[in-house]
């Protein structure tokens, strides 16, 4: 499912990117919206792991890509990004369609540069990694149970996504 949390017009397609990990194909978010994001309603995981490969494209307001996990509509969900033009990684909760962040890092992320972003999660603890290094350790009560994941973006953020895998507890590792 492609929506968006807020208003907008997202584009989500699939296109050519023989830079991407997994070339030549990848999911790309090149329209505009409060929060983009694509999910896979067919999956249900309470604790477990998304992890995806993305490159920051363009934008001029932002230039970001992140993983949705224990989404129940398109107003509740938790989401962690990476930003380019912030050079950070932060994980909110969006709760009736408000983000809010309960903890981030600042880091390096490059524009126009394939990235690692991973969410590991069980119960209230969550692990953010940003190119294999763990960079975020939170806990928060929001949301329980299972839930469906996905990829996400931000405002004019053009987003390639690659590579996009999930699990459950047994392969996670929080």
């Amino acid at each position: 499912m492609a929506s968006v949390t807020g208003q907008g017009n997202p584009k989500w397609q699939v296109t050519k990117d023989d830079s991407a990990p997994s070339a030549p194909n990848v999911l790309a978010q090149t329209g505009e919206g409060t929060f983009p994001f694509c999910v896979d309603t067919g999956v249900s995981l309470a604790d477990g792991f998304v992890e995806v490969k993305f490159k920051p494209v363009s934008g001029g307001e932002d230039q970001a890509g992140g993983l949705i996990w224990r989404f129940k509509d398109k107003d509740n969900y938790y989401v962690a990004r990476a930003n380019a033009l912030e050079d950070n990684v932060t994980i909110y909760h969006t709760v009736k369609g408000v983000r809010r962040s309960f903890k981030n890092v600042n880091t390096k992320v490059a524009a126009k540069t394939w990235h690692t972003l991973r969410v590991d999660f069980k119960g209230e603890q969550f692990a953010v990694s940003f190119d294999g290094k763990k960079v975020i350790e939170a806990r928060d009560t929001t949301f329980s149970g299972p839930g469906a994941v996905g990829v996400w973006t931000k405002a004019d953020s053009a987003t390639y996504f690659d590579d996009f895998r999930f699990g459950s507890s047994g392969e996670a590792q929080p």
